[in-house]
């Protein structure tokens, strides 16, 4: 269950965010980190309700039909984690192909190492849960130690002591704390803190989910805000400003400063493995929620067909797949990055929406039961819907960005919201806005 939480934040887009960050903010970006942390523990809390009140495969697309409808339901699952796969994935994987080909230049033609990986994640991920759990806790695991042994030998200098930095050295000041201009940074320390709800698809495999859902969710957020912090603080010890907010591969260069030219061999297994962990992950929790959906009527049925004796949802695992593998194989790196920046802000849709249900199912359904309640309610889910707003606000990297990076996502919400809404008044023949508890 902690691999999968951790599974799709611990990757390398998330390592490049964290060395940009401290290198933009120093002792600010921490501060961000840290509440970037409190938000994602709001958004956990929301999931972990929502997802014992209603114990299946659907996730987010239950909850919202029980509380506000079958339509906001549709796009909530669908620009939040849908889209964003679809588009998040390819960028990773050209990653991949980035860092490998750093580490052995021209020995693989190009896209070959990340189709073969999507290609046999796909097949453990048909074979059944028992597989991609095993594979799963074995990439997060080395990926863990690798991100661990690489933090404590750069803030204790095992390795090698650190450098004189050539450029601009990070500022630990606590000057951007006090004037409250850290506040910019945390949409870029959110990305860190994301994705635990991902355990949720998979709660009819989890052993008592009453307990280990909420404690599990709470905890990988903890060991995320460790790692992360250590991992940044770490890399100041070693690079630039320049470096650190500029390089391509910062994760590589602040490796091969640690070890030297080994250094370059343990970031390609950082590099892969947050990849691959990513990969299994979504190939796992997004198929089932999809399968769920159909089951409720709100895709195409056959995305509920299953293999019996294992219960993968196989055609969705191969949807899924197919539209990851795509834009991969006709896009480049740099015509995806605002269109996965775009995506990523819809992301925060279904934050939102999951705060809402909580809301409005507390309302209508007082009585319900309800293994686990979100504390300090209804705190936490109006300052997290607070918070997402803020981040979507705040998501592009820069002023010029910003307006593209809306009209994208504006387009995918609004694509995916006229799709939504003709199933449901044609095929499904409901209202939009209906609750449905049957």
């Amino acid at each position: 269950m902690m691999a999968i939480c951790m599974g799709v934040v611990v990757v390398q887009g998330s390592m490049i965010s964290a060395t940009q960050g401290i290198g933009v903010g120093g002792m600010g970006f921490i501060a961000a980190l840290c509440i970037a942390f409190v938000l994602a523990q709001f958004n956990a809390m929301s999931f972990a309700e929502l997802s014992l009140m209603f114990p299946n495969a659907g996730t987010l697309g239950t909850y919202t039909q029980k509380a506000i409808g079958h339509f906001p339901a549709i796009v909530a699952v669908f620009a939040g984690y849908v889209v964003v796969a679809m588009l998040a994935l390819p960028a990773e994987m050209f990653l991949v192909d980035a860092v490998i080909n750093k580490l052995l230049p021209g020995v693989f033609p190009e896209k070959v190492i990340p189709v073969a990986i999507l290609v046999l994640l796909t097949v453990t991920n048909l074979v059944g849960a028992d597989v991609f759990a095993k594979v799963q806790n074995l990439l997060v695991f080395v990926l863990v130690c690798a991100l661990v042994l690489l933090s404590l030998c750069a803030l204790t200098g095992l390795a090698q002591p650190s450098p004189s930095i050539t450029g601009t050295p990070v500022v630990w000041s606590f000057a951007t704390v006090q004037d409250g201009s850290f506040l910019g940074l945390i949409a870029l320390a959110m990305w860190l803190m994301v994705g635990t709800e991902y355990i949720c698809p998979m709660i009819n495999e989890v052993q008592k989910p009453e307990r280990n859902i909420p404690r599990v969710m709470s905890l990988a957020l903890l060991v995320m805000l460790g790692i992360f912090s250590a991992f940044a603080i770490g890399a100041s010890n070693y690079l630039s400003v320049e470096t650190l907010t500029t390089s391509p591969l910062p994760y590589a260069d602040y490796a091969s400063a640690v070890f030297g030219k080994e250094g370059l061999l343990i970031a390609a297994v950082m590099g892969i493995t947050a990849t691959c962990s990513t990969i299994n992950t979504v190939l796992a929790a997004i198929p089932r929620m999809l399968q769920g959906m159909a089951e409720n009527g709100q895709v195409f049925p056959q995305l509920k067909l299953k293999i019996k004796g294992t219960d993968t949802p196989w055609v969705a695992i191969l949807f899924i797949s197919s539209i990851v593998l795509l834009p991969f194989l006709f896009f480049s790196m740099s015509s995806l990055i605002t269109l996965v920046i775009a995506a990523s802000t819809s992301w925060l849709l279904a934050y939102v929406v999951a705060h809402i249900n909580v809301m409005v199912l507390r309302r209508r359904l007082p009585d319900f039961p309800r293994p686990y309640r979100a504390p300090f309610y209804p705190l936490p889910q109006i300052i997290g819907v607070m918070g997402m707003v803020y981040i979507a606000l705040n998501n592009s990297p820069s002023p010029d960005m910003t307006a593209m990076v809306y009209k994208i996502t504006g387009g995918i919400l609004l694509l995916v919201s006229v799709i939504a809404a003709l199933w449901v008044k044609f095929y499904m023949k409901r209202r939009l806005f209906e609750a449905d508890f049957d």
